[in-house]
């Protein structure tokens, strides 16, 4: 039997909106999604949908069709962040508004919920046209980026399932509403964060002969570090690092002990830039405090997360898939974006396909920046990344592709706890 996915999706576009608005008004940070997660666990349960809960990872709705096939993995995000909603949008006043001060969906995590729910809802009332298992995971703590380790366990090992391919989509604010876009190779970047705090010598102001500056010495670092990406770089990978925050002294004639300072790194290739810049980052540091008579102390230093990676074959696959459903002009070109993803963790162990999905309509205020007080989404564009989601996997399991992928041989401890 032929489905018209996007006519029925569209019947599900009030459940779309509620349950999207529902999550916004009740936003929870990493670690703390308590409500979100047992708001999800009530809808699964009431469509008959059996689920298992990640302790630390979130939760997994299984669905099975009865008949033998492939194993394929649909991901959402369900975590908030501390950033304080605006009252307005780019240019008007929102359809509704985090009810929790200081905790905002700024990244469309909301948008995700309801779109993976409602692809649930759809594929588990349609299950006697496809055939094999679809695992619907609703990743906690994914801005935190600590929930895959304990998320790949259970995927691997406790799940009982074989995954045979996993598949996203992220709403993303620079593409028009009512437009999808696939992004060969690497659509999101891998990459790798820092909070290190430069221990020196403090002492008068009067006197910084006697003293060993950790300012100097941070200001000396920092005006390598921007060389150190065109020594440690080749000159085609793309590779950005910036410092967002810095903190150190009280008073203006006293040589402060101790300086802090963290911030970020990204790129889209991490063996040919990712892993040599971490080193040579690392290796200035060292030579840097040794020169101005510092030493450096860190938390525990994560290795630098992957780029996400798209599967050639599963890509074209999901160009295929969304165009028959949704037509030939849905797609758009972008530019990969340098956001990171836990995503792409997946995509190490199973070939899969990340989707981006248009939310900006300048006519109701939508294009606002993810992480930024004015980020608004659309909520027409829900249609959009549901049908296609949809789409991709009934594809999937029709075609179970043979691709060329190799899975990583890396330990999974080690691979789970990659993080940015």
């Amino acid at each position: 039997m032929s489905l018209d996915i996007k006519k029925l999706v569209e019947t599900q576009f009030p459940l779309l909106v509620e349950i999207r608005r529902h999550c916004h008004e009740y936003p929870e940070l990493s670690w703390q999604e308590t409500k979100t997660l047992a708001y999800i666990k009530e809808k699964l349960s009431g469509w008959h949908i059996p689920s298992q809960s990640i302790e630390k990872g979130g939760i997994a709705a299984i669905l099975e069709s009865g008949q033998p096939g492939p194993t394929l993995l649909l991901r959402a995000d369900i975590d908030a962040l501390p950033v304080q909603e605006g009252a307005m949008n780019l240019s008007q006043k929102r359809t509704c508004i985090s009810q929790i001060p200081g905790v905002m969906h700024a990244c469309g995590h909301d948008g995700h919920i309801a779109m993976l729910l409602v692809a649930a809802k759809i594929l588990h009332e349609c299950k006697d046209t496809w055939s094999g298992t679809i695992i619907c995971l609703f990743e906690q703590g994914e801005e935190d980026s600590h929930a895959m380790e304990y998320i790949v366990p259970w995927l691997e090992t406790k799940s009982g399932y074989h995954i045979d391919g996993c598949y996203a989509t992220h709403l993303r604010w620079d593409i028009p509403t009512g437009k999808i876009a696939i992004c060969p190779d690497a659509p999101m970047a891998g990459g790798f964060r820092f909070d290190i705090t430069i221990h020196g010598q403090g002492g008068h102001g009067s006197r910084p002969d006697l003293c060993h500056s950790p300012i100097d010495c941070f200001s000396a670092f920092n005006q390598e570090l921007q060389g150190l990406r065109l020594r440690a770089v080749p000159p085609r990978q793309c590779l950005a690092v910036s410092i967002g925050s810095l903190h150190s002294g009280e008073l203006q004639n006293v040589v402060p002990q101790e300086l802090t300072f963290g911030g970020t790194c990204r790129y889209f290739d991490y063996d040919k830039a990712g892993k040599p810049f971490y080193d040579e980052f690392y290796h200035l540091l060292d030579h840097t405090c040794a020169s101005y008579h510092c030493n450096w102390t860190s938390g525990p230093v994560p290795k630098p997360l992957y780029e996400v990676h798209n599967d050639k074959t599963c890509a074209a696959l999901a160009e295929k898939a969304i165009t028959a459903s949704l037509g030939n002009d849905i797609l758009t070109k972008c530019e990969p974006w340098m956001a990171s993803e836990t995503f792409a963790i997946l995509t190490r162990l199973y070939p899969g396909v990340l989707t981006f999905t248009g939310i900006a309509n300048p006519s109701k205020g939508t294009g606002g920046n993810h992480h930024t007080p004015e980020f608004d989404l659309d909520e027409d564009a829900l249609v959009y990344g549901t049908t296609a989601c949809i789409s991709y996997a009934l594809a999937f399991l029709k075609e179970n592709p043979q691709t060329s992928f190799i899975r990583t041989n890396e330990p999974l401890d080690t691979l789970a706890a990659r993080n940015v």
